[in-house]
């Protein structure tokens, strides 16, 4: 069965209650429509990954905005890449297998928090 992320559930996160603390990197927290995006597509791997290049990325923890997108190939294959705000590449992953849901995410990272462009 695939999974999906619908576009028109994830605009209805435009804001957050709640604000969870990541597990390895303790000063990183991530909002209810991140955690939503975790728990449907099985991905706290993604937020693992984000969390922890701000502490072993230098070039990614020193940019203060960041977008982070997973773009998912047909053939399961995905590219997740992290811009700056001036679209600047600062960090990109080839990753060989994924299940993500095919449409992919864009997340963005500032003020130590993890959120979808809609709770921005």
């Amino acid at each position: 069965m695939t999974k999906h992320l619908s576009p028109v559930e994830l605009r209805q996160f435009t804001g957050s209650e709640h604000w969870y603390r990541h597990g390895l990197v303790r000063t990183v927290v991530f909002t209810d429509g991140a955690k939503y995006v975790a728990d449907q597509a099985g991905a706290y791997w993604l937020l693992d990954t984000i969390a922890l290049s701000q502490r072993f990325e230098k070039r990614v923890a020193a940019a203060a905005f960041q977008v982070w997108t997973l773009t998912v190939r047909p053939d399961c294959t995905a590219t997740l890449t992290c811009d700056r705000s001036n679209r600047k590449t600062v960090y990109r992953q080839e990753l060989e297998f994924t299940d993500f849901p095919p449409e992919g995410i864009q997340l963005y990272f500032t003020d130590n928090t993890i959120l979808l462009p809609s709770e921005y």
